[in-house]
């Protein structure tokens, strides 16, 4: 499983206006596979992915998903927000 956790934070919920969801990923993950991964899972469709590794060492995803769907549902449907 690539995701490991989504975040919630001040700033990942600031996020969450602008239909982007951010999570905690494999080290090893590539940005194609996040997308593919994150459709199959939730059956909604991603616009892009941004990635960055943080000062601990984790990889980082922001999820932008397309406008008809929604990222703070999907949150809510998984018991995160």
């Amino acid at each position: 499983m690539l995701i490991k956790c989504f975040l919630v934070t001040e700033k990942s919920t600031a996020e969450l206006e602008k239909n982007v969801l951010t999570a905690i990923v494999d080290i090893r993950a590539k940005k194609k596979q996040i997308k593919d991964e994150i459709e199959r899972l939730f059956e909604v469709e991603v616009d892009k992915v941004n990635t960055l590794i943080t000062p601990k060492g984790e990889k980082k995803a922001y999820i932008k998903l397309k406008p008809e769907y929604s990222a703070e549902e999907l949150l809510s449907k998984l018991g995160v927000f």
